[in-house]
Parts: C-alpha cells; structure tokens; sequence
C-alpha cells in the first residue's frame, strides 16, 4: 500500500472511531439491554455473502481473487472478505462455510446457504447463459430445512464424540442470528426482460416471497433477522459498459450510474422496509432488522474522492475499454493480442473490484457504517439484534 493510501486510511479510521465512540455513547443510553450471544449465524443471498457456496458446486474462483487477505481464492467474489465475514469477526463467531462446501466445512457456528447470481424469484435459465444460479431463496431456505434436520440426527447419534463438534447444536437454532443479503439478481434479470415499468409491477411479489422466507423460519424457531435492503444498483461497473459503446442522452444520472437501474433500487428498498414493518406485526417474537446498505455504499461512491480513493464506477480487476472486455482472472484477446484480466497495484483504494462486486476496503467500510446500527431500523447494533423493540 502506498505511503498516500495508508495515510487516507488511517485518518478514515481515525475518522470513523471518533464516530463510533459518539454513536456509542448514544446507543448506550439508548439501549440498555445486554449484548446478545448468537452461538451461530445463517446466512441466505447472492455472491455479496457467498463465501463458496457456488465455487463448490460449479467452477472454483480462480486468482486474483481472495489476495488482499486471504492470500489465495477462499470462494468470495472479492480480493478479500464480506460484510458477510466481518459479521462474524463482530460477533466473535468463526467465517461461515458454504453449505455446499463438503471439504473441511464445520457447521458448529452456522451455515451460509448463498451462492453467487441467486435470485429471491426462481429463473428459468442455466448459470452458463447469464450466470443465474439454480439456488434461490426458496432453494437455500429447503438446503436449510434439510441442513436443521439431518445436523439434528447425525448430533443425536455421534454426542460426545470429536464428531459433534463439527455439528450445530439442535436448540441453538432459535439463538441464532439469520441473515440476509439478495435481491439484486432479481433487479438484474427484469431490466434484462422486462421494461421499468414491468419490472416494477413484479416488486411486490419478489419481496412477499422474502417475506414468506422469513416466515419460514419463524415458525421453524428462528427470532432474530437481520436483512440487507439492495445497493446502488445502477453503479455497477458492468452496467456502465454497454453505455461505453452507446451513450445516449439521459441514460446517466449526476454520478454517472445508470439512473433508471438506481430509481429501481430505491424503488425495491422502499418496499421491502414496508413489508418487513408488517412483518414485524405478523411474527410477535421476532427481532427483524432492516439494514440500509443502499445509504451506505451510496455515501462512499458519493465521496470517493474526499476519501482518497479511485474513481467509483472504475474497476480494479479486469481490463474493459469500449468493446474490450477481459474479466477479472480471465484471458482474453485485446487488438490482436491476448491479455490476463489483473488486479490493480492497490485495491484498498479501489470501491468496486471486477465490475460486479465490492471490494475488502468498501465490504469493510460499509460494515462498519451498519453493523454499528446507526443505519438500521429500528436503530439496533448487530450485537443487540435480538432484542425486539
């Protein structure tokens, strides 16, 4: 890293502590209950959360991926680790295992059942056409149901043995903290299908179908939800590049991201934030907690250049100009010439990593400007997510 990077960094950390100690303070006077102890987390979305789960059952990430902490690809769709893991860091549980995953997987602290291009919606097309994966929701919800059964009967028969070790406990289930993080694909598949305004017509149902999810697991014994509402959609890379090669008038909004594709996000939080208020009503003993990483990862795009950082809608893995495109970790043939989709020198400075998705930097800052609460409603620290109010 260099010296002017680690510079910015550190007065965005100084910055931000000095925050969190403020936010702290409030939160503390504001909520007195104890901090809860989730003894494991299960985990539902796409690749924002997918810690392997798609690299086991298709094709395996390949390098660069995984190096700026991992140091190798570990089945995240980042140069490092996920709002996903640092989750788990603040909950002082271990980095999940993908559900998929049968090689080295321990299953004592939860489970994630994302995979990368999961849709809430079923679609009727293969991962190879657009990258689409076959689990949905209601796909990793049934993984789920089966995962709570059979770990209930492999416990009941290997108690006491190093085995069980590896196994979660059956009253653990309604301790746990359930996660969620998709929607995206969905909002991806419609503008590829469907007008704006069919697209629109469709939200509801894709959101009472998350809904129902959650249902699900309410009445499987599951009490404290915490769920992502969808980001800034239209900042994309990969949605930037088709205007690369046709720009046409309006297209773009002021920070040059597509507008129709960030009014849609807008759009699906909204309803989701309504839904999970009636939700709360039909599920008395839940805690459910709607978690605005839109503002959040808005807000660093918005100030990337305050921050020190790369041009937002820029990628740092990968080469695309035009109609050149090499994806990240991919080769591919530039004027006549092959070329290796590498990463850039300095990926903390960069917010998106292959077009697609965050960074480690940006997966880390907006973590931290969530999990504190401060853009949660209600206004409860991921630690305190148990507690209804």
């Amino acid at each position: 890293m260099s010296y002017i990077s680690s510079r910015r960094a550190t007065m965005v950390g100084i910055h931000y502590w000095i925050g969190l100690i403020v936010l702290s303070f409030k939160i503390s006077a504001a909520f007195p209950l104890s901090a809860c102890e989730f003894p494991a987390i299960y985990n539902f979305g796409d690749s924002n959360s997918d810690t392997g789960g798609i690299a086991a059952a298709f094709e395996p990430v390949k390098p660069p991926y995984g190096q700026s902490f991992f140091h190798k690809p570990a089945g995240r769709d980042s140069d490092g680790r996920l709002i996903i893991d640092f989750i788990a860091e603040r909950l002082r549980l271990p980095y999940l295992s993908a559900y998929l995953n049968s090689i080295g997987t321990n299953f004592r602290r939860g489970a994630n059942f994302a995979t990368g291009g999961s849709t809430i919606r079923r679609q009727n097309e293969t991962i190879f056409e657009y990258g689409i994966s076959p689990f949905s929701l209601d796909m990793q919800i049934l993984q789920f149901d089966q995962f709570k059964s059979r770990t209930a009967d492999l416990y009941n028969q290997v108690k006491g043995s190093p085995e069980a070790d590896k196994l979660p406990r059956p009253e653990e289930f309604a301790k746990a903290l359930y996660t969620f993080d998709i929607g995206q694909n969905d909002l991806s598949v419609g503008f590829r299908k469907m007008s704006p305004h069919q697209l629109t017509a469709t939200l509801p149902d894709i959101i009472n179908q998350l809904a129902t999810a959650i249902q699900h697991l309410y009445e499987q014994g599951g009490r404290a939800f915490w769920i992502h509402n969808t980001g800034p959609f239209g900042c994309l890379p990969i949605n930037l590049f088709h205007f690369l090669s046709n720009p046409s008038p309006g297209y773009l909004d002021g920070l040059g991201c597509v507008k129709a594709q960030n009014e849609m996000s807008v759009e699906f939080n909204s309803k989701l934030k309504d839904r999970i208020i009636k939700l709360r009503a039909e599920l008395p003993k839940a805690a459910i907690t709607y978690v605005d990483v839109h503002a959040a990862k808005l807000h660093l795009i918005k100030n990337a250049k305050s921050l020190g950082l790369a041009d937002p809608l820029k990628v740092c893995c990968g080469y695309h100009e035009k109609f050149d495109h090499v994806w990240c970790g991919c080769k591919g043939m530039v004027n006549n010439s092959e070329m290796y989709g590498a990463s850039c020198k300095d990926p903390s400075i960069f917010i998106n990593w292959d077009g697609v998705h965050y960074t480690q930097f940006s997966n880390h800052w907006v973590a931290n400007h969530t999990l504190n609460g401060s853009l949660a409603d209600p206004p409860t620290p991921i630690t305190h997510a148990c507690h209804r109010q």
